[in-house]
């Protein structure tokens, strides 16, 4: 009963987190099941599993609060959808044991990228033409996306996130409400990938269940709060835990424990704890201007 509380705690505030910065639902809620010694492909396909239900709410409630940019929505979910399902058939033939240490070292590695791209994230202009995108740039953006969603439990917003934000003139509320909208078909491919290659039988319910409560009660408040709540200090929040969660199982793969291991983790947190502090002066820096990273002025 503890773990299932603990579960749906993380999946709240992993969907919370998600809604508003268009990622981290999957990669914490894969790391959180990581950390407890679930093999990958047991991790990624409860992860999706659960998805399915928090990405349709947290997707319906992005289209009610007009956050969906629907022409590229339908550009990404095609070939998102495709290599989702191909990863999730991947994955399922690899051995847990043997897999393990590299799905944790790639959420790691995701987890720097997340603090780094909020820690030195830059205003967009508001005002600056968008420039339309091309197919040839989105299709294998959404199926490197996919993939690797599949692999890791978690990937399909913090590969398209940034990069689409990165884009000249974008909006940022449009760009997160797409991504976690488009969300749902790859993690339905997914899900339907890891039933046909695992089986029914590998799936526990009960963990769907708890991160499925946790996200749909977050759902509908983090597309409503995306437009105010600063994501500069979420994103490095969210990065943070991330790597926390991970680092275990990757610094026990090269034979790293005992007083090591508490002072890497010293180290971290203090340096995590930094990057807050770093993060809340800078988002404090960007409303004095008027001018907040991924809020949009209207």
């Amino acid at each position: 009963m503890r773990r299932l509380l603990i579960f749906s705690f993380v999946g709240f505030f992993a969907q919370l987190i998600d809604g508003a910065l268009g990622m981290a639902f999957g990669l914490s809620s894969s790391s959180l099941l990581l950390a407890y010694g679930v093999a990958p492909a047991i991790a990624s396909s409860s992860i999706h599993m659960s998805e399915i239900t928090t990405t349709g709410v947290s997707g319906f409630s992005h289209y009610k609060f007009g956050n969906l940019d629907k022409k590229l929505a339908l550009t990404l979910i095609v070939p998102g959808a495709v290599s989702a399902f191909l990863g999730a058939a991947f994955l399922s033939n690899l051995p847990g044991d043997m897999i393990k240490p590299f799905i944790s070292s790639f959420l790691l590695l995701l987890g720097i990228y997340i603090i780094a791209r909020f820690l030195f994230l830059r205003p967009s202009n508001e005002n600056q033409k968008r420039k339309p995108l091309k197919k040839r740039f989105l299709y294998p953006l959404g199926f490197l996306a996919g993939f690797m969603d599949s692999i890791g439990g978690g990937g399909w917003g913090p590969i398209n996130t940034p990069v689409l934000l990165s884009q000249k003139g974008a909006t940022p509320r449009k760009v997160i409400g797409t991504v976690d909208t488009t969300e749902f078909a790859v993690t339905t491919s997914a899900t339907l990938g890891f039933l046909i290659f695992l089986g029914i039988d590998q799936f526990n319910w009960l963990w769907v269940a708890a991160f499925v409560i946790g996200g749909v009660l977050a759902a509908p408040l983090a597309a409503w709060l995306v437009r105010i709540l600063p994501a500069l200090i979420l994103g490095v929040l969210a990065g943070g835990f991330i790597i926390l969660v991970n680092l275990r199982t990757v610094l026990q793969s090269v034979s790293i424990s005992g007083d090591a291991l508490t002072l890497i983790y010293t180290v971290l947190i203090a340096g995590w704890a930094a990057c807050v502090l770093f993060s809340i002066k800078r988002n404090i820096q960007f409303n004095r201007q008027g001018n907040s990273p991924l809020k949009e002025t209207s």
